[in-house]
């Protein structure tokens, strides 16, 4: 087989990656599959084993792209203005989150088997970019609140991490699942993606608010 061009190669996993998101937005990850996704592309199905070897794979690149996304949204935001209070940034930071409901999406599903059945390379490849928007959301944290100490920062990323893989579910319901909380009579009050983030930032920067700015308002139940 003719050796591919590293910028054919990326083109045609674009491609991939692409189609699996189009499906996505509509359909289950149980129910998409390689030839739905082959469907999509210019080239035939068998010619995505040439790039993944698994739905998961591409799944992972999907949730790859969208970290690599959300880390330039930050390093624009730091760069953007030179200092924000606890109040803005709260909100800023939770605006970051608000395009990025593919992402969120993919973390609510069970991370443990997209990982299972991807190559340890494509593994590799996603926990640098994971590390690396950890240390976006340091960099601004470091640069709105210099007052922070390193284990301050650390901790705070050990809230906000496993926020991320549970606020999509608190955010969007099916009408399948709307029609069980009526049955089982559970209260159902929905939130964003924004008020949710914003709320739980200003809650973890709390101890700096007094010195950068207020503590703003958290969601209210309507």
């Amino acid at each position: 087989m003719p050796k591919r061009s590293p910028a054919l190669t990326h083109a045609r996993k674009e491609e991939i990656v692409n189609a699996c998101a189009q499906l996505y937005q509509s359909m289950s990850f149980r129910d998409i599959t390689l030839k739905e996704i082959g469907a999509r592309t210019s080239f035939t199905r068998t010619s995505i084993y040439n790039y993944f070897h698994t739905k998961e794979e591409i799944f992972l690149a999907l949730l790859q792209r969208e970290y690599e996304a959300w880390i330039a949204d930050l390093d624009a935001l730091r760069r953007a203005r030179p200092e924000l209070t606890a109040e803005d940034f709260s909100g800023a930071l939770a605006r970051t989150l608000e395009g990025r409901q593919c992402m969120l999406k993919l973390l609510a599903m069970n991370l443990y088997d997209l990982e299972a059945n991807s190559r340890m390379e494509n593994l590799v490849a996603f926990k640098r970019v994971y590390a690396a928007s950890m240390e976006a959301v340091t960099r601004c944290l470091a640069a709105f609140f210099p007052a922070m100490t390193g284990e301050e920062r650390q901790a705070f990323l050990y809230a906000f991490y496993p926020f991320l893989f549970g606020i999509y579910p608190y955010t969007e319901a099916t009408d399948r699942q709307r029609e069980a909380m009526d049955l089982a009579q559970v209260p159902y009050v929905q939130y964003s993606v924004y008020e949710l983030t914003r709320a739980l930032v200003s809650k973890l920067l709390q101890g700096f608010a007094h010195t950068h700015g207020g503590e703003p308002d958290l969601p209210r139940i309507r």
